[in-house]
């Protein structure tokens, strides 16, 4: 079964940092757009990170831009996000999502996919 698993999760202090990672099973990320996804209590689902195959191209949810930075090890078959200066309101269930044959920004914005993660919670509190 094709699988994306993510990890890093946790309960951080506000001002804090966290590293979140996707990981692939059993196929490549190569070819795939990914992507970040958060969703809280009571909310939608919102794109927040996308990263093209080649890693060249990125897209950011305007409340995360300058504080979260996506990435893609194509060798290690991962994708990262790395969170800094995290806010309360950065606490959600965080997905990652893989998406073949479209752009960064339809990614982020369309909330489709192919493969899901099952999520990971980050809790942001002092």
């Amino acid at each position: 079964q094709l699988q994306l698993v993510e990890s890093g999760g946790g309960l951080v202090q506000p001002g804090g940092s966290l590293r979140l990672s996707c990981a692939a099973s059993r196929f490549t990320l190569d070819y795939y757009v990914v992507g970040w996804f958060r969703q809280a209590p009571g909310k939608e689902r919102e794109g927040i990170a996308c990263i093209s195959t080649s890693g060249e191209s990125t897209n950011y949810a305007d409340s995360v831009k300058g504080r979260f930075t996506i990435s893609r090890s194509n060798a290690k078959n991962t994708v990262d996000l790395q969170m800094n200066s995290l806010k309360p309101e950065d606490t959600a269930v965080y997905y990652c999502a893989a998406k073949f044959g479209t752009t960064v920004q339809d990614m982020c914005i369309s909330r489709g996919a192919d493969h899901w993660g099952q999520g990971t919670q980050v809790t942001v509190s002092s």
